[in-house]
């Protein structure tokens, strides 16, 4: 069953062998832990997603969240392990252990969260929300604010969200019209309302701290004039006691495609005229701080996309090995054949490969953007970290976007496998596709996405950072051409980098120009290409490293191929270098067509008339 959620096998691979993160513990900020220690770590939250929190991911997602009388409840079956993931301290694993956390990298962490979030995100969000406005507080609360709020957010005592979307005020956060108009005592009067607020209500925590996005009277237009507020369910005095109804009230929930078991709040905010908030930071600075957590909010819901799709890949792999239905097409028309497991079928084999080489190079991207966050914190100088920053932010719009497309695709094609069985409510397969297709939307939705990348990350460092990365992909294509095995897939990523630059080059040249809508048109199809390069890079990295380890293991052996398929370790490596070679021959090529339709620059999706577009 533990498969069935993420392959531990290539965790293991990714963080110890593709990534040496064992030397990351070597610096004085992890130098009480070990591999060991970390892997104990992983070990239990497998052990815990597997027994406590996969069992309520089909129960939580049929009974859902029941709204009364302005009372959000959760499903029942979320109640015991709640407790326990607040009690285990799952909540804030990066974070100091004095306020709550367990100190660990992030690149840790994710690996955790394989097993915590893949088993069932719609319940972990409940107390990860928390910890995403316990990160404000630490980042940018007063003394005060941070002893009152920090440890009960990190510990899950309390709940959290964040309010930021109105019903004219979606993508277009500037035009929000939430009011806050000073106190005497310090505090701000809110009004406002808000919508689609994931938990903005539950009865799991006896308090919920809400982040709310509103404009000080008088504050500029725009987003410059935005500030940010801690608003609580009930307000909290000075000495931490709870008291009054802050006047946050629910008045609805959203009926959902998926995530049946999360509440998706619409909320107001001083309907009574007795809503109070403190301020977070200084005035007029609520986008600058709102932009200092969406780097790691962003990649979480890549990671939340990457989650549904591992899952959703191992259980078509499962089903496929076990579902027995048609002949080998090696028996032609001999009728008395037996039936075959279907992944004995090229057509299934080839979905299976497509989505084995989508989880790979995502567990990969994922973790190496986790790990350079590990890096830029423990940075021996201000010019490593500043490298590490910087690739964080031009990658970060590419992993939310592309892990959360190809994980929803992922799970698409498991369904597919599954054939009609796929498309009911009797497999699983059916929940994580409904489930995962939201993480291409919130957060930023994925056009806006590539409209950062090609507005404002290309530029960073006048284009340095990209260039950057570049040569970070073309180093690994310089080290795999020394291996034998891998030395005809070198080729067609390099082209494939060398037009991607190009397209960079040619999208920057229009976007500055008269064509700047033309250029923005392609956006998302750069970052899609962008993003199977990535796959391509990731995947070659991982074919060499598995190279000389696998010829190590076929030494001693006669014969390669009987050697490999009787050998766990032995065909574990051999995967790699295949998953590799199929989507460098395979897919990449596609991937170049594309660039190439970049650089065309067609404008005909901008120049067509609206009335062209059909309709009265």
């Amino acid at each position: 069953m533990a498969q069935l959620i993420a392959d531990r096998r290539d965790i293991d691979f990714v963080l110890y062998e593709q990534f040496d993160v064992e030397s990351l513990l070597d610096c004085d900020r992890y130098r009480d832990l070990n591999r060991k220690a970390c892997d104990m770590v992983i070990d239990a939250a497998r052990d815990f997603g597997i027994k406590e929190i996969l069992p309520t991911y089909a129960a939580g997602d049929r009974e859902g969240v029941r709204f009364e009388a302005g009372q959000v409840t959760v499903p029942e079956c979320f109640r015991r392990p709640h407790r326990l993931f607040v009690e285990n301290e799952w909540i804030a694993m990066t974070e100091d252990p004095e306020l709550g956390g367990q100190g660990l990298p992030h690149v840790i962490a994710k690996a955790a969260n394989e097993y915590l979030v893949g088993a069932n995100f719609a319940f972990t969000a409940y107390a990860t929300l928390g910890h995403g406005a316990g990160k404000m507080v630490e980042r940018f609360g007063t003394a005060e604010q941070k002893a009152l709020f920090l440890k009960k957010l990190y510990t899950g005592q309390w709940g959290g969200s964040m309010l930021l979307t109105e019903p004219e005020a979606g993508s277009d956060v500037g035009a929000l019209t939430t009011t806050a108009r000073p106190n005497p005592d310090g505090t701000y009067s809110i009004s406002g309302n808000k919508i689609f607020i994931t938990n903005g209500e539950q009865n799991l925590t006896e308090n919920i701290i809400h982040p709310v996005l509103a404009r000080i009277e008088g504050a500029p237009a725009g987003t410059r004039g935005i500030s940010i507020f801690l608003v609580p369910k009930y307000w909290v005095e000075p000495d931490g006691r709870m008291t009054d109804f802050n006047d946050v009230v629910c008045t609805g929930i959203e009926e959902k495609m998926g995530l049946h078991g999360s509440p998706t709040c619409s909320l107001t905010l001083g309907g009574s005229g007795k809503c109070r908030g403190w301020l977070l930071g200084e005035p007029n600075q609520g986008m600058r701080i709102m932009f200092h957590m969406m780097n790691e909010a962003r990649l979480d819901v890549g990671f939340q996309g990457f989650s549904h799709a591992t899952a959703a890949y191992l259980y078509a792999l499962d089903y496929a090995r076990q579902r027995r239905q048609g002949r080998d097409l090696t028996a032609g028309k001999d009728a008395t054949a037996p039936s075959v497991p279907i992944i004995v079928h090229p057509d299934v084999r080839r979905l299976l490969m497509w989505m084995k080489a989508h989880v790979d190079g995502m567990r990969s991207f994922l973790y190496y953007v986790a790990l350079a966050f590990d890096r830029k914190e423990t940075a021996a100088d201000a010019a490593q970290a500043t490298y590490w920053q910087d690739l964080i932010d031009l990658l970060i719009p590419v992993i939310k976007s592309y892990c959360s497309d190809r994980g929803f695709e992922v799970c698409t094609q498991a369904m597919q496998v599954y054939g009609g069985y796929g498309y009911t409510r009797e497999y699983p397969v059916e929940q994580l596709a409904r489930d995962c297709k939201i993480t291409s939307i919130y957060e930023g939705t994925n056009g806006i996405q590539a409209m950062d990348l090609l507005g404002r990350k290309l530029a960073l460092r006048k284009g340095g950072v990209f260039m950057d990365f570049l040569a970070a992909v073309r180093q690994t294509v310089g080290e795999a051409e020394a291996v034998a095995a891998l030395a005809d897939l070198c080729p067609g990523v390099l082209a494939t980098a060398d037009q991607l630059e190009k397209a960079a080059l040619a999208l920057a040249r229009e976007a500055g120009g008269a064509r700047v809508k033309v250029a923005f048109a392609h956006a998302m199809p750069f970052l899609d290409a962008m993003g199977d390069l990535i796959m391509a890079w990731m995947l070659l990295w991982r074919a060499k490293v598995a190279a000389p380890r696998l010829d190590a293991l076929c030494a001693k052996a006669s014969h390669g191929a009987e050697f490999i398929a009787g050998n766990r370790q032995a065909a574990f490596y051999d995967g790699q270098i295949q998953t590799a070679r199929f989507y460098i021959r395979s897919l990449l090529p596609l991937t170049r067509g594309r660039i190439e339709a970049i650089v065309n620059g067609e404008g005909a999706a901008v120049e067509i008339n609206e009335k062209g577009f059909g309709g009265l």
